[in-house]
This record gives structure tokens, sequence and C-alpha cells, in this order.
């Protein structure tokens, strides 16, 4: 779990460069995350005490490969928990033995802690994606900022205690350099994305597919959205996408945490 301390919440967030020297120094004292998390993991389990020795920081930098170093692919679900589509979103990762990373608003986790802990179960990985999805929140104050990516984090935690937050994602891609540094203080990766199919719009099934069956990038992270509106068309492109990826010999994994 990420460094959640009162003195580290309290002490106020400076330049851009104090945050960042704060997050590499909170961050090498995070005890031992999800086994899921690879090498981290399996450093920070050796040295459980969480000094600097055996712990491996959380990169400032946004992550936009998936983990893997060949055909790999990471799916990550953003907006919700929603009572409609995260059932539907959830059995179409399930019938396709996909894992995913599901980026979830606070608010909405703390309406529908059920589905949290269904997203949970099913092996999927938690995402911070703030407290209620403020787009604007680049333009705000430090302070605004932490208030958003660490109560969002408590939120989700609050659900399924114990499960660790492993990234955060900025809405609408809004980073900071200070929201990279509190988020990994806090054990948390910041999360980008290298394909966007722009499923939240509602373009057409053969949009979404088009833009996802193009030519892609290295290791891609691939944004979808099970929250936020009518996600039927995001439905219906999982269940026609992951089979055709599956068929190109792709290996589905989670968005890189270790490594710049």
């Amino acid at each position: 779990m990420g460094i959640t301390s009162s003195s580290v919440r309290r002490r106020r967030a400076g330049s851009a460069v104090a945050a960042a020297v704060l997050g590499v120094l909170a961050a090498t004292g995070t005890p031992a995350l999800a086994a899921t998390d690879g090498s981290a993991a399996r450093s920070s389990a050796a040295n459980p005490s969480g000094s600097a020795h055996g712990a491996a920081p959380v990169p400032l930098g946004i992550s936009r490969l998936a983990q893997g170093s060949g055909h790999d692919v990471a799916i990550t679900i953003d907006d919700g928990p929603d009572p409609r589509w995260t059932p539907q979103v959830l059995q179409v990762l399930r019938q396709n033995h996909v894992k995913a990373t599901f980026c979830m608003v606070g608010t909405r986790a703390q309406k529908y802690p059920d589905l949290v802990r269904a997203v949970a179960a099913d092996g999927h990985q938690l995402c911070d994606h703030s407290v209620d999805h403020d787009v604007t929140m680049d333009h705000k104050p430090v302070a605004y900022q932490r208030q958003q990516i660490l109560d969002a984090k408590a939120m989700i935690e609050k659900a399924v205690p114990g499960v660790a937050v492993t990234y955060y994602r900025a809405p609408g891609g809004a980073f900071t350099p200070d929201s990279r540094a509190i988020a990994a203080a806090n054990g948390m990766r910041p999360l980008g994305w290298s394909v966007d199919p722009k499923d939240w719009s509602r373009p057409g099934l053969p949009a979404i597919v088009a833009a996802l069956e193009g030519k892609l990038p290295r290791q891609p992270t691939v944004l979808f959205h099970d929250g936020g509106g009518d996600r039927s068309e995001t439905v219906a492109a999982l269940r026609k996408y992951l089979p055709w990826l599956t068929k190109q010999g792709y290996t589905f994994t989670f968005p890189v945490r270790t490594t710049p």
C-alpha cells in the first residue's frame, strides 16, 4: 500500500521540484505491494521494513506502456464504477480471460462499493481517478490536487480494505509535476495511455474498432470507459476487440509501474 500517514498527508506541498523530491523520498518507504506488481513487489516483500535498501521508488513519469517486453497490451477502464456498465465490462473481460486496470472516480467508488469489490475479486488492478473527475485539476492549487488524489484513494480503499490502489490517472490526462509527485509518494504510478479510441464520445462501433485495430504502438495501453454515460458501444467493442488481440498473439497484462 502507499504511504498514508497523517504526517505526510498534512505536509504542505511546495514547488514542483520540492514535491518531486518528496515523492522520491516518501516512495522509498512504501511497504510491500500486491504480488501482481512483479519485481517491485518481490523487492518490497524481501524487505518489509520499507527501508531504502530494498524498496524501489515509484517513478514520477507517466506510464504509457504495458508490462512485459514483447507482444503485450494493457486494457484500462475509466470513470466507473457504474451499476449498469461495470458488470457488463467485467463479464466480457471474464469471458476473454483478461485482467484490466480500473481507474475509478472516488465518489462513484464510495456510492458503489460492491462494484469496487467485484472488480478487485476478479483480479483487476485499481487506479485512483480523482474524487469527482475534475478535468481542470491542472489549473487548481496544489492543496486541491492533493485532496482530489488522496481522498479518492481513501474512498476506493475503504471499499476493499487491504487491496492496493497502484496507479493514479489524472482526469483528462491533466497531470502536473505536483500531482505526479503526490501520486508517487503514495505508492501510485502516474498512468497515461497510448491508444484512445474515443469510446466516451460514442462515435459508433465501426469507428471504435477501426481505431483499435490500426497500427498499435509497442506495448500499448488502451483507454476504455465503463462510466460517464451510455457505454453500450464500449461493451460491444470489447467483445470484438479482445478476441482480435488474442488472435494477433497479444498477452494481456497491466501498465508498467517500476520503470521510467
